[in-house]
């Protein structure tokens, strides 16, 4: 009986974060972030892509322009990559969330970049940071 009750309590709280709707939306505020700033990389569009940065990166940066230098000569994949793909994502449940994205460079070669974001204080998500390796390799 408690061995019945342990189980569906287990399943209830699955069920909790499986269809959270607070988190659904934070998943989704994240990927628009992220699709937002690839959108403004490809269009070399410094001012934006920065703007979605959180305010570390952007301290760490200073300027647009010292931010997109860096990622087009580092991140070439994540600056003039395809459309991205979204795989798997992870809520921190902190203020902090993690996303999975798949891209393909303009050589046709996939790869993996994980990003990580945190929410402001007015709501909305910002980078915090992104690590980039070929699709074939271990996982990040």
């Amino acid at each position: 009986m408690i061995l019945t009750r342990f189980a569906a309590v287990v399943a209830a709280v699955a069920m909790l974060t499986l269809f959270n709707p607070a988190a659904q939306a934070d998943e989704a505020a994240v990927q628009r972030v992220i699709t937002a700033q690839l959108e403004a990389f490809r269009a070399n569009d410094a001012k934006t892509a920065f703007g979605f940065a959180a305010p570390g990166i952007k301290r760490m940066f200073r300027t647009p322009q010292n931010f997109i230098m860096m990622v087009e000569r580092g991140y070439r994949p994540v600056y003039e990559g395809s459309t991205p793909t979204f795989l798997r994502s992870q809520d921190g449940g902190d203020g902090n969330f993690a996303q999975e994205v798949s891209l393909t460079d303009n050589e046709g070669r996939s790869w993996r970049a994980l990003y990580t974001l945190a929410k402001q204080d007015d709501g909305s998500w910002r980078i915090t940071g992104c690590v980039l390796r070929p699709a074939n390799a271990q996982s990040i």
